[in-house]
């Protein structure tokens, strides 16, 4: 059985792509033959810089690494290594509905945000399917955001295979844990680098402390009771054991007890929870020709699967070029 799943490198990754996505990639290892890699054709729809692009990159590369994806169970490699997922994109787009791509929540709610649109942006389910169906991919863990995304690789795989009267792609099923699914950002909103409203649980100590600090919160006094479930205990909930979350609203249920309280439990929580993952990181930084070799290895490892679909495809298909 295969897993399979992507990040975007299109800023530091924070705590919400650890819970929601990092996380079960670890957590799936033994179970699953996983694939993993770092969406770097997708980071171009929101047009980065280009060494901004591959400094974001390289440091998610070390993220998951420190985070305790082992190279050894599961192949970790750049999308842009494999070019196979966007030959493969562009064959799939020839049966995608436009309506379908209009349909999409992600895309709408990007815009609604006011970030400017883009056809790859429009297009990005598409080449989010050939990401998955070109490994025959039996699980997709992804957050609950994704989930329409998924939809879409299903309602694309089953178009192509009608079309052509033959089964060439696997129709891949979602992973999503449910309740960790959506980290609330600072501002209560989905933790997403697009809305600017992350923490880095990888930033150094004074920056990362300015960030847990920057939560919003309302103007209640510091005297009087508070709303036990607000964005701060939400975000403890993912550190703390039920007692320690308990005791939390209880204070903040009580009163005299500040949001500025409850930050500083929270913050002191992150880096006791990420002191192994930060110093596993650091590690990494000062050896990075070892990195070096881990991509490469899952790249060759990855571009032979996707080569031999992609040949397969374009037998399905009729185009007569070779691959040389």
């Amino acid at each position: 059985m295969r897993s399979l799943s992507g990040i975007q490198p299109s800023g530091i990754l924070h705590i919400g792509n650890y819970f929601g996505a990092i996380k079960q990639f670890i957590d799936l290892q033994d179970e699953y033959e996983g694939f993993y890699f770092l969406a770097d054709f997708h980071a171009l729809t929101s047009l980065p810089d280009s060494e901004s692009l591959k400094h974001n990159t390289m440091s998610a590369i070390l993220d998951y690494l420190a985070c305790g994806l082992d190279p050894e169970k599961s192949t970790l490699f750049l999308q842009s290594d494999v070019p196979e997922h966007t030959e493969l994109s562009w064959i799939l787009s020839n049966v995608t509905p436009i309506g379908l791509l209009e349909r999409g929540h992600s895309y709408k709610d990007k815009v609604s945000k006011g970030i400017k649109p883009n056809t790859g942006l429009f297009t990005y389910p598409v080449l989010m399917a050939a990401d998955i169906l070109i490994y025959d991919s039996d699980i997709v863990p992804v957050g609950k955001d994704q989930k329409q995304h998924l939809e879409m690789t299903r309602d694309i795989a089953i178009k192509f295979n009608e079309h052509y009267n033959k089964e060439v792609f696997k129709l891949p099923e979602e992973k999503i844990l449910e309740t960790l699914a959506v980290v609330p950002g600072i501002d209560g909103e989905k933790m997403s680098k697009s809305y600017k409203n992350i923490i880095n649980m990888f930033l150094p100590e004074k920056e990362l402390k300015k960030q847990v600090m920057s939560i919003v919160t309302d103007s209640t006094p510091l005297e009087e009771p508070k709303n036990p479930d607000n964005n701060i205990t939400k975000l403890y909930s993912l550190f703390a054991s039920k007692e320690e979350i308990q005791a939390m609203k209880d204070n903040f249920t009580n009163g005299n007890y500040g949001y500025g309280h409850g930050k500083t439990e929270l913050y002191n929580k992150i880096l006791e929870y990420f002191a192994p993952y930060r110093k596993k990181r650091e590690e990494l930084e000062n050896n990075m020709d070892y990195v070096e070799k881990i991509l490469k290895k899952g790249a060759e490892k990855a571009r032979d699967i996707a080569s031999k679909k992609v040949s397969e495809v374009r037998k399905t298909v009729g185009l007569m070029g070779r691959n040389y």
